[in-house]
């Protein structure tokens, strides 16, 4: 297994920063693309996009969105929501995950020559994932903590990680992940708490979904409750779900083993 160092690529005229995992396998095994939560990035990942690449014998990709990491920034990212030169500047808008799942995803997927990867994607990148899949073929879809829709949990705890920012040590914290920190939060943080976003919903699209998927979610979850999951369920019949006990809005740092072995039992059903 080798990972290669950060690196950068230019999609659409923003730099995004990407890093591959050389896998161990075979040419025929999927790639495993790694999307990262609302404030993640590339190094938020740690060692576990690796680790997990060399248990499943595949080859990865883990990639900063633009606005986090090492990616280029998004100018006046508390300014009105506009365009300049084809590119989206200030304020995300409502429809951001959209716009990740449907434009930049596959426009980076292109560059780099991968084919039907299945998709790991983490809160945020949970959400990419499932609307990628439903409009794309991808061999699989693994989602832990993903959001069909806006929960009051979820407001409650966004607006504690305002505060946090503002006032406490979330700052400090993300500022050794992020080359412009309050680019990353901001973006995330005013999108979520806008009246606009209140309404945001892709339970009607999961139903395109015919891929094999796996969805996790932590019953001790502050960003979210059992229901994101369970409207999976509810949409597509043939997706696996993974419930688990003590466990916060990171299942695979808080039941680091139980993922695993979930994630390498459905690789199977993937592959075969």
């Amino acid at each position: 297994m080798h990972i290669n160092g950060s690196q950068k690529i230019s999609i659409q005229g923003i730099q995004l920063e990407i890093q591959r995992v050389s896998g161990t396998g075979t040419a025929s095994q999927p790639t495993l693309v790694f999307l990262h939560e609302g404030l993640g990035s590339v190094a938020m990942w740690r060692d576990w996009p690796a680790q997990l690449c060399q248990r499943l014998g595949c080859a990865g990709l883990v990639y900063s969105r633009r606005g986090y990491g090492q990616s280029d920034a998004v100018p006046d990212v508390r300014g009105p929501s506009d365009e300049a030169d084809g590119q989206r500047v200030g304020r995300l808008l409502p429809d951001y995950m959209h716009e990740e799942a449907l434009v930049v995803l596959p426009a980076l997927l292109r560059a780099l020559g991968i084919e039907r990867p299945v998709l790991l994607g983490h809160s945020d990148g949970g959400t990419i994932a499932l609307i990628h899949a439903s409009h794309f073929e991808v061999a699989g879809c693994v989602v832990m903590a993903p959001h069909m829709m806006v929960e009051d949990i979820s407001i409650a705890a966004i607006t504690a990680a305002r505060d946090a920012f503002e006032n406490g040590p979330l700052r400090q914290r993300l500022s050794a992940y992020h080359a412009d920190v309050d680019c990353a939060f901001w973006q995330w943080n005013d999108v979520w708490l806008s009246e606009a976003f209140r309404s945001f919903d892709i339970r009607p699209e999961l139903g395109e979904i015919s891929a094999p998927l796996l969805a996790i979610q932590g019953d001790a979850d502050p960003y979210g409750t059992m229901a994101q999951i369970d409207e999976i369920a509810q949409a597509v019949p043939h997706a696996r779900l993974l419930k688990l006990p003590d466990c916060g809005h990171s299942p695979h740092r808080d039941q680091p083993e139980a993922v695993a072995q979930a994630i390498e039992a459905f690789m199977a059903q993937v592959r075969a």
